[in-house]
């Protein structure tokens, strides 16, 4: 799915760019998601995880994203530069068609501009759109209270928990929390 370039307007007065990202931004993104993924231990991978994924492969997966009828990506672009990323995916199964999954990321020097918030409202906008989703569903990491407050801030409600899901270089481990927002109920 594509979504049409969008400028918005960031708390520090700046204007940034929401779109879905272009096959040339395919460095611009794997290199985007390997730095959020160093600031912050709440994202699901290190960034030496994404060490086997070469540019063509990201090529490959931005041109995915772009044909796909089941996920909107959204990049927001600043000054040329990514300062984050977020996606909806549909399901297609029948009994699970009327849920759909949220995921957001931005790099550190990019947190408190709205950003978040901005590109959170277009994928609940995206839900919004399609009659069959009934839920939009999403996983936070324990501690990660910044974006529980910003998933709060949209009408999310913590519904489970998974103990020791998460494992840090550290050793310690981290429960990991189940969100839904209630769209319509049918």
């Amino acid at each position: 799915m594509i979504f049409e370039a969008k400028q918005i307007t960031l708390k520090d007065g700046r204007t940034a760019i929401l779109k879905t990202p272009c096959i040339e931004d395919a460095e611009k993104m794997l290199n985007y998601i390997k730095k959020s993924c160093g600031e912050t231990d709440f994202l699901i991978r290190y960034p030496e995880d994404w060490n086997g994924i070469t540019i063509e492969s990201e090529e490959k997966w931005v041109e995915g994203l772009r044909v796909s009828p089941v996920v909107l990506a959204i990049a927001c672009y600043i000054d040329g530069e990514i300062a984050g990323n977020c996606e909806i995916n549909f399901n297609r199964t029948i009994k699970t068609a009327h849920r759909a999954s949220v995921h957001i990321a931005l790099i550190k020097k990019y947190w408190n501009l709205g950003i978040g918030s901005a590109m959170f409202a277009e994928l609940i906008a995206a839900a919004e759109a399609r009659p069959e989703i009934e839920i939009v569903e999403l996983e936070f990491l324990e501690g990660n209270d910044r974006a529980k407050a910003l998933y709060e801030k949209f009408g999310f409600k913590v519904v489970g928990e998974r103990p020791n899901a998460f494992k840090l270089k550290d050793g310690r481990l981290l429960k990991e929390y189940f969100m839904q927002k209630q769209l319509r109920n049918k």
